[in-house]
């Protein structure tokens, strides 16, 4: 695989590389890139991920190979903590809990001793923790070069380092943002870049797709007047009625919301009715923050953060307006110039609890991303364990505009037939029935207690989570059984991995963010149960618009798009079970339709090839074999 990179590198071109679990593909990536890469960006997964390769792999391949190469690492700008909105927030002191006030204070002392301004570093304070919001800037409201501690700013210390280092270390969803709105320090490191290396580019499709689509919400709408009214009443007190000027905006955003049940809704533009309550709501809004934006354009020249706050009232109005216009399901969008492209888009919304957002989503990211990569001559190298189907890349390279690029396979070396089980359950429900999470319980309950605990249950929603876990605690306290239970939800991902592995016999739920990017070896995970084969809900209205646009072109959408898709889901998942040579375990999968359904096969036939079986006995006699922990 290193061979292979290497190659792509000297000779510029693109390589598509799936390395199976514990082929050492960081490793594999990381020599050739620190030997001959040059400029070389490596953008992964996620931030955890980023501290990884910054800490850990990196220093030791550096080592190894003795390559004098320097290393940044770069983050969006929400995790560095800003100067001047900790200074306001010291001063405005608008906090609503003593939580928030303890942290505020640890936060203040964290900023005198910091290089770096990385909230990562301040481990007691928690990454979800809201005063974060208070305490960082976004490209909306940074000052910029007008800041009074610019020449202390974190963000742009960070995208020093990044400019004069040989590798700099990124996420999917920074390069993305980067490209899409240019903020985040990368546009200005791709040019000299010779070398861009995507680690997890399983997870690539998704997270362009949400960078290149464009997203409105009520909750920006509800930040900005609540920074409006700060701004108005500290530097033109006697410019307007700003209390009397932001209510009506902030009300007629929470009607707009109100449009759409109390339950979590996803609707295209199509679905909804043309009587709905929803269009005057938002021609009301568009409304009442024109009104809001005029009192701004007169007061601007009064300090620099109203005139910011100026400006994203008329970004937030044009993209309000532009979405508000008698639109078609499908539109135009713009390419990275900023001119408009030839490029079909989807129109819906999302209601949340208390916020809508309005997003235009583009069908297809490849003609996008295809523009960036002819930008000028580097290697592009594209690496994860879950890439293709069955050995056929062809689903990853056509979302992502790949289609004739070399694409290699590198099998994990572990010993699956002897090290794993797949455990396909008798007598299971289809999964529309009523019943079937029960169902899940049900059986899965004397596997949990063959394996004594130490195990994930992985479901495809969050509704199944919850009655899951109340299902098992009421098995367990009337069996008395003593396993330690960790559902999502109940605690942050990073604290119940934790307390997962120290537990030494529990049982963790959880659903999509637990399917991925998570690395338990050893006893502490011998089972891995998977509710159902994780299809994208049908009425997801980006799916339904891309099989759309496939149907009438003559593919199959079940086939082409959401079947692969699950299985690259799918082999994520079970990726959990064997993390190395020594590890032994069992994949039970509760879903009938892998042996029932034609399509069953080819879902199985692209898993690891584990021994497989039907009946519990083998599962319990194959627990009994393990070494007692």
């Amino acid at each position: 695989m290193a061979k292979a990179i290497a190659q792509a590198i000297v000779g510029q071109t693109t390589l598509i590389a799936e390395a199976g679990t514990g082929t050492g593909k960081t490793f594999a990536y990381l020599a050739p890139a620190l030997l001959w890469g040059g400029k070389v960006i490596v953008s992964t997964g996620t931030k955890n991920l980023q501290d990884q390769l910054f800490f850990k792999d990196i220093p030791a391949i550096r080592t190894a190979l003795a390559a004098p190469v320097s290393v940044a690492l770069l983050k969006g700008r929400a995790n560095y903590v800003c100067h001047f909105h900790l200074e306001r927030t010291l001063q405005n002191g608008r906090l609503t809990t003593r939580e928030d006030v303890g942290y505020l204070r640890d936060i203040s002392r964290f900023i005198k001793m910091t290089t770096t301004g990385d909230k990562s570093e301040l481990s007691n304070v928690p990454e979800s923790a809201l005063i974060w919001n208070l305490v960082t800037s976004t490209k909306e409201n940074c000052l910029g070069s007008e800041c009074q501690y610019y020449q202390d700013c974190f963000v742009m210390k960070a995208r020093k380092e990044a400019q004069k280092a040989d590798v700099v270390v990124v996420n999917h969803h920074l390069f993305f943002a980067d490209v899409a709105l240019k903020d985040t320090g990368i546009a200005e490191l791709l040019p000299s870049a010779n070398t861009v290396i995507f680690d997890e580019a399983h997870q690539l499709p998704d997270t362009a797709t949400l960078f290149f689509g464009e997203t409105v919400s009520t909750s920006q709408i509800l930040e900005l007047c609540r920074d409006v009214l700060a701004e108005g009443l500290s530097h033109a007190r006697d410019g307007a009625e700003w209390a009397k000027l932001v209510v009506p905006v902030e009300k007629a955003a929470r009607d707009l919301r109100l449009c759409f049940p109390p339950e979590q809704v996803k609707m295209s533009l199509p679905q909804i009715a043309p009587s709905s309550e929803f269009f005057p709501a938002l021609v009301n809004l568009i409304e009442k923050l024109q009104t809001l934006l005029d009192t701004l354009e007169k007061q601007a020249e009064r300090a620099e953060t109203i005139d910011l706050c100026r400006l994203r009232a008329l970004e937030l109005l044009g993209q309000l307006k532009s979405w508000g216009k008698e639109a078609p399901a499908a539109t135009t969008t713009k390419n990275l110039n900023g001119e408009p492209d030839d490029q079909e888009c989807v129109l819906w919304v999302e209601a949340f609890s208390s916020s809508l957002q309005l997003h235009r989503t583009p069908l297809s990211i490849a003609p996008i991303f295809n523009k960036q990569r002819e930008d000028s001559a580097r290697a592009w190298i594209f690496t994860s364990a879950t890439l293709a189907v069955k050995n056929d890349f062809s689903h990853f390279t056509s979302q992502m505009g790949l289609l004739d690029e070399k694409a290699v396979t590198w099998p994990s070396p572990f010993d699956y037939a002897g090290q794993g089980l797949l455990y396909i359950p008798s007598g299971m429900p289809e999964p529309r029935f009523n019943g079937y999470t029960d169902a899940v319980v049900n059986a899965a309950l004397p596997v949990l207690i063959a394996s004594g605990g130490r195990a994930f249950l992985l479901c495809t929603t969050l509704r199944a989570v919850k009655q899951s876990a109340e299902r098992l605690r009421e098995a367990f306290a009337q069996r008395q059984l003593p396993f330690a239970l960790f559902v999502q939800g109940e605690a942050g991902r990073t604290e119940l991995l934790e307390q997962f592995r120290k537990s030494g016999n529990g049982i963790l739920i959880g659903s999509q963010s637990f399917w991925e990017g998570i690395d338990v070896r050893g006893e502490a995970l011998s089972l891995v149960v998977i509710d159902k084969l994780p299809f994208a809900p049908p009425d997801d209205p980006v799916l339904s618009a891309r099989i759309n646009v496939m149907e009438k072109a003559g593919k199959n959408g079940f086939v082409h798009h959401q079947l692969p898709e699950a299985i690259i889901n799918l082999k994520q998942g079970a990726g959990r079970l064997i993390r190395d040579e020594t590890d032994r375990g069992v994949l039970m999968l509760c879903d009938p339709r892998i042996l029932s359904k034609p399509y069953g096969a080819r879902v199985w036939q692209s898993l690891p090839p584990f021994s497989r079986t039907r009946e519990l006995s083998v599962v319990e006699a194959f627990f009994r074999s393990l070494p007692v922990v």
